[in-house]
């Protein structure tokens, strides 16, 4: 006596001796698919999976121009019959000081470096105490470059390039 064996049922298309088969559209998708794939790989994959790439030149790296310092002497002067009062001037790195009064004739002379081809910052700001003027100057390396009068008493002027 044997032990039966199992056997599974034909399916219904086989039943009448039919082969069943794929429809031809399977393929055609599945070819699309791989088209499509391929394509998209081919976009996708860097420049340098392809083979070796043309070197483009290399431009040499620019050294900024050397700028040539220059120095400038430059004379402040206030010229009057009565002083100033609030003396403010720009000094060597165009740093501020004040004064609250000085006697006339007043002057101050400092060196300030700069870039060649530019004219140097310069300025002087004074209140005339009056009565009289009270006159500024700024002399950039013995030129007089800026000059300016106050005849009013208790006006706050300035000379500046």
């Amino acid at each position: 006596m044997g032990v039966p064996t199992a056997t599974r049922p034909a399916p219904k298309d086989q039943r009448d001796g039919a082969v069943r088969t794929r429809p031809a559209g399977s393929a055609v998708v599945v070819l699309g698919l791989l088209a499509a794939a391929f394509a998209v790989t081919s976009f996708v994959v860097p420049k340098s999976a392809r083979g070796p790439a043309k070197e483009e030149p290399v431009a040499a790296p620019v050294a900024p121009a050397a700028v040539r310092t220059v120095r400038h002497t430059v004379v402040y002067e206030l010229l009057g019959a009565h002083g100033a009062g609030n003396v403010t001037y720009a000094g060597a790195g165009s740093a501020l000081t004040q004064r609250a009064e000085v006697t006339t004739p007043w002057s101050t002379t400092f060196t300030q470096a700069g870039p060649a081809g530019r004219s140097a910052f310069a300025s002087i700001a004074a209140r005339n105490p009056g009565p009289g003027e009270l006159r500024c100057r700024i002399i950039v390396d013995g030129v007089v470059v800026a000059e300016k009068t106050a005849k009013e008493p208790g006006r706050l002027f300035s000379c500046a390039v």
